[in-house]
């Protein structure tokens, strides 16, 4: 939503205006929130109006002005202020007031107040929340089977591990850099050093990495929190892998930073557009009425860090679980459902790689994250293994998303029993996505290979929009599309698939 207020005043040394705006917000209002902002300067700090200024009255109150101005300016920030039980404003304020010259009379001033209410957030504690947390705990208790290094809480103690030693296991990584550098000539080193300062390259790029310590602390900090692990049985954790010589997965939590920029930044739209547009107008497509009363339950496999669930919410009717295995992940996304502000966290993404940049600048660039309010009230994420995590849910969902997904299986066979079990009869399995298979799948099919199964489990293909890409092969209702995968959309080099989309209809039979 957005407000704008203009008012004129005759102003002098004894001049009061006293601005009284009516209620900001009505019930209606209650699921919009985000960023308010109002321009207009003067240099002096502005009072916390958090708790007046989200639906109630508020008030601007311009006291007697001197005789002399100087342009000045004033800028005022406020935090969470809750407005429901499930919705929350993050908004931040800023305030200008435009005055110059020498005033030896009464001027007509003219303030613009403009106020943008952004689509924002709910607290994740909806029923389904409360259950999905209560089992959750269940599952990550030590005594919930057999303690090893596949146990749920064992992988959050590694993931929580990784995170606390990002910074270390990076430095590594750019002293080894700055040892090559000294191989080169002096005279290639006085080249570098005077048009460069090649050298300093490396104080910059460590101190980027510490600041990206400081999210992966926030990580770590507040996964602790949500998964109630106490700080004495982490350090025993990590104490342990240190003593066997494991050392931190820095690929994993590199992965997993950089997959809030491919979800979670205005910059990551590049790689989000195309694949969600497919997808959005398909679930609209078969899904084109939906009441809120009785939603359309999807389900969202190999979520991520969340943002396709998300999106899906956001259209309205739709009850959206997620599911994601990686710990790695799970922490992450966690820190994404615990501060859901727009562009209230930022790291820098780009400067572990030196390779494929055009500028140090472009290396080096912050990026802030989440680009959208975030209403965590509207999605689950159902943790664990995607063929166990569901058991007892036969016939729970209306439609399948499986989004760069069925190739991460060991077992596909598993994966697409699992898709047709939770189906409800006649529900629709929607998949975008490649056939990259991983390391030691017990086993890897073809395209065809993988439609001949599906269809004599019971599967019928269904047509789908051009705009998803053209057939893949000509008999068949599959279609390709360029889906890039590569987080840096600056990058002078392009990582992308050709994924494969279709829809399936599950048969009416078990």
């Amino acid at each position: 939503m957005r407000f704008q207020l203009a008012s004129t005043a005759l102003l002098s040394s004894a001049t009061l205006l006293l601005l009284s705006i009516g209620p900001l917000c009505t019930a209606a209002d209650a699921n919009e929130a985000g960023n308010i902002k109002v321009e207009a300067a003067a240099n002096q700090n502005g009072p916390d109006v958090a708790s007046d200024l989200v639906c109630s009255s508020f008030f601007f109150c311009f006291i007697p002005f001197p005789t002399l101005f100087t342009t000045t300016t004033t800028a005022m920030s406020f935090t969470q202020t809750a407005i429901t039980t499930e919705t929350t404003l993050q908004p931040q304020l800023t305030y200008t007031s435009l005055q110059s010259g020498t005033l030896s009379s009464p001027i007509e001033v003219v303030h613009e107040v403009v106020v943008t209410l952004e689509q924002f957030a709910g607290e994740p504690n909806t029923p389904r929340h409360v259950e999905a947390k209560k089992k959750l705990m269940g599952n990550m208790a030590r005594n919930a089977g057999t303690w090893n290094k596949n146990h749920p809480r064992y992988r959050l103690l590694d993931a929580l591990y990784g995170f606390s030693k990002y910074h270390e296991r990076q430095k590594v990584e750019l002293d080894r850099f700055e040892g090559f550098y000294k191989h080169v000539t002096k005279a290639q080193r006085s080249l570098l050093e005077k048009e460069l300062q090649y050298s300093k390259k490396f104080a910059r790029f460590d101190a980027l990495l510490t600041k990206n310590q400081d999210l992966c602390n926030r990580i770590v900090q507040n996964a602790m929190e949500y998964y109630e692990i106490g700080q004495d049985e982490f350090q025993k954790h990590a104490k342990e892998l240190e003593a066997s010589g494991r050392v931190a997965d820095r690929v994993s939590v590199s992965q997993a930073l950089k997959h809030y920029v491919r979800d979670w930044t205005e910059e990551g739209a590049s790689e989000r557009d195309g694949p969600f547009s497919c997808l959005i107008k398909t679930l609209q497509g078969f899904f084109p009425e939906r009441d809120g009363a009785a939603p359309i339950k999807a389900l969202v496999p190999g979520s991520g860090l969340g943002r396709l669930g998300y999106d899906i919410a956001k259209l309205g009717g739709f009850e959206v679980t997620m599911n994601e295995w990686s710990m790695y992940m799970n922490v992450a996304y966690r820190l994404v459902e615990a501060n859901r502000a727009r562009n209230s966290m930022s790291w820098h993404p780009f400067v572990e790689g030196w390779s494929h940049h055009v500028s140090e600048a472009d290396m080096t660039r912050e990026l802030l994250f989440p680009d959208i309010g975030v209403n965590a009230s509207s999605v689950v994420l159902v943790e664990g293994d995607f063929t166990a995590a569901f058991i007892g849910k036969k016939g729970k969902f209306d439609v399948v998303v499986t989004y760069f997904f069925i190739d991460t299986a060991r077992n596909l066979m598993s994966y697409l029993d699992t898709i047709k079990k939770v189906l409800k009869p006649g529900g629709h399995w929607i998949n975008l996505g490649p056939l990259l298979y991983g390391s030691g799948p017990f086993v890897q099919l073809s395209l065809d290979e993988v439609l001949r199964i599906t269809e004599v489990m019971g599967f019928e293909y269904l047509d789908t929009d051009e705009s998803c890409g053209p057939l893949t092969l000509p008999d068949r209702k599959v279609r390709g599309m360029e889906a890039v995968y590569g987080f840096n959309n600056k990058a002078l080099t392009k990582s992308a698939y050709n994924a494969q989309f279709w829809v399936a209809k599950r048969s009416m039979k078990d």
